[in-house]
């Protein structure tokens, strides 16, 4: 009986032994053939699939000059999917004005529509910039920082005529190129709209009791401040020297504020002006006159709108400054919340109580406070010394 029971478990084992494998395999076969296709793989079929569509022309040529194709394939990768480009050509005008290999290649990664542009067109934009940079080293330098501005090849006949015009005017090369790289814009609008806005700036000035004499001067600094000033209309400027004129500011005080202001007086609306001013009115509860007189101490109260004016007011309010203080100096105003904090911290680890003096050591640009810092510094730091009192000296 012992040898039967023996001899059926061990069947028993013999058929579990048979059947596992199976089912180890079937188990495998399970986790080998997923039910959807992993993301990878769909991303590495889409990127294949762009590869296979790019031009291989285009990328063999820009691989020869060393360009870092991935980048462009990263960036913007449809270029290379054009069929018409222009490699060697433009990197043949480039290095006509003195581009070295890397410069090239770092032009070409960061702007590669540049190989799509057509190659008259770059040539005559490269007379144009050559006509107001002193040598070709410096037009290499713009070309590297302002890519986009260079190869943006339309209006050229436009943008001629523009340069010629400013240079009538009287802007110096070094500014019309400034213009170019970083205000191109204005190159692309007609030359009679600039010319139309110039006279009525001109107006403007003498209408406001400038003079001839001066006008001039004052112009050329208007534009190189703020070029886009030609980019507005000439009837929002007539609308915003009448507003500021109902505001009780008289020609004088309007020349001061468009001079404080970089001319950026003329890019706001009536409204926006408007609702900054009663703004600062409630906040400051303070009269029209001397609202007035605080847009003249800080001409910014106009330009920034209200919850900007609201969180400088705040960050200000929070390190223990009173609106008293703000009023009586207001420029600190045009300190971000970030800088009032950073300085009041170091101006407080030399003992100096910010909310009981004068703003005045809080203002000013970066360089200005650190040499205000540094003064406090060396007067908190110097031990006082009275010529006449006798040495105590030990021998």
């Amino acid at each position: 009986m012992v040898g039967v029971s023996q001899w059926i478990a061990g069947m028993l084992w013999k058929l579990l032994m048979r059947s596992q494998p199976c089912r180890l395999c079937s188990f495998r076969k399970m986790l080998s053939a997923p039910k959807y296709t992993p993301f990878l793989a769909s991303f590495t079929y889409t990127t294949d699939n762009q590869s296979n569509r790019e031009n291989k022309k285009t990328v063999e040529k820009l691989y020869k000059l060393s360009v870092d194709i991935r980048k462009i394939q990263r960036l913007k990768g449809w270029v290379l999917l054009e069929d018409e480009t222009y490699v060697e050509e433009i990197a043949n005008i480039l290095q006509q004005v003195g581009a070295d290999e890397t410069a090239v290649a770092r032009i070409l990664e960061h702007y590669p529509e540049a190989i799509i542009c057509s190659p008259p067109a770059v040539n005559t934009q490269r007379e144009l910039w050559q006509s107001v940079c002193k040598n070709e080293k410096e037009l290499v330098k713009l070309i590297e920082q302002f890519p986009e501005s260079f190869f943006t090849v339309k209006d050229q006949e436009n943008q001629k005529l523009n340069v010629q015009f400013f240079q009538e005017l009287g802007l110096k090369n070094v500014v019309i190129s400034r213009f170019l790289t970083t205000a191109s814009n204005i190159f692309h609008t007609p030359v009679e709209k600039n010319k139309q806005m110039i006279k009525v700036l001109q107006e403007s000035y003498l209408n406001l009791g400038g003079s001839e004499v001066n006008m001039k001067v004052w112009l050329l600094k208007l534009l190189s401040q703020n070029p886009f000033i030609l980019l507005n209309s000439s009837a929002s400027i007539k609308e915003t020297l009448e507003f500021l004129q109902e505001q009780g500011f008289t020609n004088f005080e309007i020349l001061q504020l468009l001079s404080k202001l970089k001319g950026f007086l003329f890019q706001l609306c009536p409204r926006s002006i408007q609702n900054s001013m009663s703004f600062s009115k409630n906040a400051f509860k303070c009269t029209d006159h001397d609202l007035k007189q605080l847009v003249l101490k800080c001409p910014a109260l106009l330009y920034y709108s209200v919850p900007v004016l609201e969180e400088r007011i705040q960050g200000l309010l929070k390190e223990g400054i009173s609106i008293a203080q703000i009023r009586e100096t207001p420029k600190v105003l045009e300190l971000m919340p970030q800088i009032v904090q950073y300085r009041v911290r170091k101006l407080n680890s030399l003992g100096y109580r910010i909310k009981d003096g004068y703003l005045a050591n809080l203002n000013g640009t970066k360089k200005e406070f650190e040499a205000n810092f540094g003064k406090i510094q060396a007067k908190k730091g110097r031990p006082l010394f009275n010529p006449v009192a006798p040495l105590n000296v030990e021998e």
